[in-house]
């Protein structure tokens, strides 16, 4: 049988940082996602959302919610860091060398971090 769950936390975290990055407040946050601030609050504090907060919050922020669900079957699926790569070099708020320097770091952080 296999299993999903859900990861909140780490759907929490790619919220905030979306949120970070257009300097914005959480209230305002819930307003341009049409959901309401009791949904982030309750996201907040551990509960998963229903669908169509889900839906609204990943589209607000653009994310894809298959990188939210963990499952205990193996997949092969894209690099993390290639993935990262390819945002940061879409960006189109970075210089190709700003690019480059943000991909080297994290590309150093990651391997000191990672599980091996």
């Amino acid at each position: 049988m296999t299993i999903v769950q859900f990861d909140g936390e780490k759907f929490v975290a790619a919220l905030d940082s979306t949120r970070r990055a257009r300097n914005m407040t959480w209230r305002k946050v819930a307003d341009e996602a049409h959901v309401s601030a009791s949904t982030l609050t309750r996201l907040s504090q551990g509960k998963r959302p229903d669908v169509d907060s889900l839906g609204a919050l990943t589209h607000w922020a653009g994310l894809d919610t298959n990188a939210f669900y963990k499952t205990d079957v193996p997949t092969t699926t894209t690099e993390p860091l290639a993935k990262v790569t390819a945002y940061l070099r879409a960006d189109p708020n970075l210089s190709d060398d700003g690019a480059k320097a943000l991909e080297a770091i994290l590309h150093a952080t990651y391997e000191q971090f990672r599980k091996k």
